[in-house]
């Protein structure tokens, strides 16, 4: 059973294979993130206060940058304190 965190946020894309590997990833860890389309209107929010949506898919934790581009389950591991 996956772990949904309230405040993890994944912004993807739509046809994106970093996305999709992002998604396997955190499944791997037991976690969900509420997704979020790069071309949504609270996404344009989101990088008009600084968010870094260049490299997708960026996961946020809260309004903090988790990892961007190919997530690591490693790194997420030591990161979110898994």
């Amino acid at each position: 059973m996956a772990v949904v965190a309230d405040d993890l946020v994944l912004v993807t894309s739509e046809g994106c294979h970093l996305c999709e590997h992002a998604r396997t990833t955190l499944a791997n860890l037991g976690l969900e993130a509420r997704e979020l389309d790069v071309d949504s209107d609270e996404a344009r929010r989101l990088a008009t206060q600084g968010i870094p949506l260049a490299f997708l898919p960026v996961l946020l934790e809260g309004t903090c940058v988790v990892a961007f581009g190919r997530l690591s389950e490693r790194r997420l591991r030591k990161d979110l304190g898994l």
